[in-house]
């Protein structure tokens, strides 16, 4: 045994070659080729306030733009550093039921002659609500809402407000958008491998310790939430464990990993019960991508360590700023 602590998954070699088939349906690829021109065509309505901020070497912004189809207003932190550009850009979704956080959270980005622009995810715990009606009952928090069909799941909304969010990006006259990156942590990490896929033109993918991963694999071994809401529900409604698997299908990271090529880095911590390793093994093997890496924590549980932002750093001063 390589390391001194409990095993909660699989042993680690059997971690760096777990590959499982994918559970991509016939349609996956079409659904998501629909959703992403609806997108396309809605129009974004940006809008961008300046507000003060005591730190001289940046301008902060409070931007909201329209979300997907409902037009629910997706409040964002719009960060720049002082001067016209074009910058390299980073999108950051947060992770589950947390929020964009506070302009302090990004500065190291901005410092480093980056445009931050970090999302609110709708309905959550920012100041984003959610418009959308979710025609059944769901257990609390939102991993089922929606979910007896894919056009009502609640991440199809979410998954299009972070494509929208990049969109607004490249309309922004400071950035440049052939270096435009995605980032995030948990939640936030699977949003960074959704957007990644559905958007070619990324430069740049740093998912850490990534949620939405596998989703067979973690109902039967993550020992915390939020993947346990899925249980819970289906406790009381197993006659639609069939159907609830085939939505959670089109919404799988794992699903998405084929189809992301660009330049990707991403962590994952061996003793992670809410994120259990496997899921990540799994979503990582599944990448298309030429140039990636898997940083793997042996003592890490669901966090982000300083030890993985600087490798981040690097990677973004090698793929986004040079």
């Amino acid at each position: 045994m390589l390391f001194d602590m409990p095993i909660i998954d699989f042993p680690l070699e059997q971690l760096k070659v777990y590959k499982p088939p994918l559970t991509r349906r016939s349609d996956f690829k079409s659904f998501w080729d629909e959703n992403v021109k609806l997108a396309g065509e809605q129009l974004l309505n940006p809008v961008l306030k300046r507000m003060e901020y005591p730190v001289r070497k940046l301008e902060a912004y409070l931007l909201s733009f329209e979300g997907f189809i409902d037009k629910t207003p997706i409040t964002s932190w719009f960060l720049k550093p002082v001067g016209k550009g074009p910058f390299p850009a980073l999108l950051i979704p947060h992770g589950y039921g947390w929020h964009r956080g506070t302009v302090s959270d990004y500065l190291g980005w901005v410092f480093q002659d980056i445009v931050v622009l970090a999302i609110d995810i709708r309905g959550q715990f920012g100041d984003t609500p959610d418009f959308a009606k979710y025609p059944s009952g769901s257990i609390t928090g939102y991993m089922t809402k929606g979910i007896l069909d894919k056009n009502t799941y609640y991440y199809r909304y979410v998954y299009m407000d972070c494509l929208r969010a990049l969109k607004v990006l490249y309309q922004m006259d400071c950035v440049d958008e052939d270096r435009v990156g995605v980032t995030g942590a948990s939640q936030g990490g699977g949003l960074t491998l959704v957007v990644s896929a559905l958007e070619r033109k990324i430069a740049l993918s740093l998912p850490e310790i990534p949620f939405l991963c596998h989703f067979e694999r973690a109902v039967e071994v993550a020992a915390s939430d939020p993947y346990l809401e899925i249980p819970r529900y289906l406790k009381m409604h197993p006659d639609k464990t069939e159907k609830v698997f085939e939505t959670l299908s089109y919404f799988d990271a794992m699903n998405f990993a084929p189809d992301v090529n660009c330049p990707i880095l991403m962590s994952v911590g061996l003793v992670d019960t809410v994120c259990p390793p496997s899921t990540i093994f799994a979503t990582f093997n599944h990448l298309a991508s030429k140039t990636k890496e898997l940083a793997i924590y042996p003592g890490m549980g669901h966090e982000c360590v300083s030890v993985h932002r600087e490798k981040m750093i690097e990677w973004v001063s090698k793929h986004l700023l040079q």
